[in-house]
């Protein structure tokens, strides 16, 4: 049983404790060398950090290349799987994350949290929960024995519909939530984060292919990039953590507090897609990896773009940080629940 662990690297499997190694580190370059923020925060471009944006671009860009877009051609070959993902991730996981986190946010927590404060955790769920992961769930797939070639076709129509979906979905969920976002904001944030890594990735992951081959690609060049995504996080948080000091030393409680919902989200949303799978008799292979594609978040890019709407120093990014907090220990809880529950499925279809 050993073998499956090999799917999740040493920093992945340990990224709730980089994390928080990352935020002592932050807090104590904000309070004893604050000149550092203070210098980096003068690389800025529309209220965009460069530092901050190249790191994100180094996280986001070997995910890229990992998805091969030519699998879009074998959509309906699993099309109940399919819907069930699509149906999950864009017309009930946002609108569940929007709901909680108000509910824990502005009701349940009301007397530990400022309603001000509520209102930028708000924001950052929103914006956790428009993002569903098309990287880390090729980890999870591959610790259930998910369908490889369903979690390919999965992530890449996933991607094509951030495209489309996640700038309209944010901007009328934080619309309600009475955050105005200037539109031409928010698309400049996706055409940075998702529409260029995403256009390199296809175009380097194309070359290679066609230069060396695809074996190459797949054992030789993607795993040069293996720690970079992780490194890029890491040092991203850093930053991001010596701007938040004073928001973590005299808030640390709210940390627990965010969790709360995020955790709460991660469970249901998992379950409505797993449940819906085992209703429609889909095999173990593919219900897996639909339950963990809405579970888990492209937290890279929310991220991103609480940064770039809201600045490194906003309570916002820092709820965002939170979701890559709980997002291993929920996530590797939730792998362990599928493996045990594998005798609900049919057996797998054969390929």
């Amino acid at each position: 049983m050993k073998s499956k662990d090999t799917a999740i690297s040493f920093f992945e499997r340990y990224l709730t404790v980089w994390v928080m190694v990352c935020m002592a580190i932050g807090v104590a370059i904000g309070g004893f060398l604050p000149w550092i923020p203070k210098y980096l925060s003068r690389f800025e471009y529309a209220n965009v950090s460069i530092p901050i944006a190249f790191l994100i671009w180094l996280m986001i860009f070997p995910m890229m290349m990992k998805v091969d877009f030519k699998s879009i051609k074998d959509v309906r070959k699993t099309p109940k799987c399919l819907f069930v993902t699509w149906i999950t991730n864009w017309l009930i996981k946002p609108f569940t994350m929007y709901g909680i986190a108000w509910l824990f946010f502005f009701v349940i927590f009301k007397k530990f949290i400022p309603a001000e404060l509520a209102q930028n955790y708000l924001a950052g769920a929103i914006l956790l929960g428009a993002a569903p992961c098309t990287a880390m769930v090729f980890v999870w797939s591959h610790l259930t024995h998910g369908n490889p070639a369903y979690t390919v076709v999965q992530v890449a129509t996933n991607d094509l519909i951030i495209l489309l979906a996640f700038t309209p979905i944010v901007a009328f969920l934080l619309g309600i939530s009475g955050i105005t976002i200037p539109w031409g904001t928010l698309l400049l944030s996706v055409l940075l984060f998702v529409v260029i890594p995403l256009t390199a990735g296809i175009i380097t992951r194309s070359n290679v292919i066609r230069r060396k081959g695809l074996d190459y690609f797949n054992n030789t060049f993607i795993k040069k990039f293996s720690n970079t995504t992780i490194a890029g996080l890491l040092l991203t948080l850093i930053i991001i953590f010596s701007y938040q000091g004073d928001v973590i030393i005299n808030n640390t409680l709210h940390i627990l507090l965010i969790a709360v919902p995020l955790t709460i989200q991660t469970f249901l949303i998992f379950f409505i897609a797993y449940f819906a799978s085992m209703k429609l008799r889909i095999p173990f292979d593919k219900a897996a990896p639909a339950g963990m594609i809405g579970a888990s978040n492209f937290f890279e890019l929310s991220v991103a773009v609480a940064i770039s709407l809201f600045g490194p120093r906003s309570p916002v990014a820092l709820a965002t940080i939170v979701g890559v907090l709980v997002e291993v220990p929920v996530m590797l809880t939730l792998v362990k629940i599928a493996n045990r529950t594998k005798h609900w499925f049919p057996e797998p279809e054969e390929s």
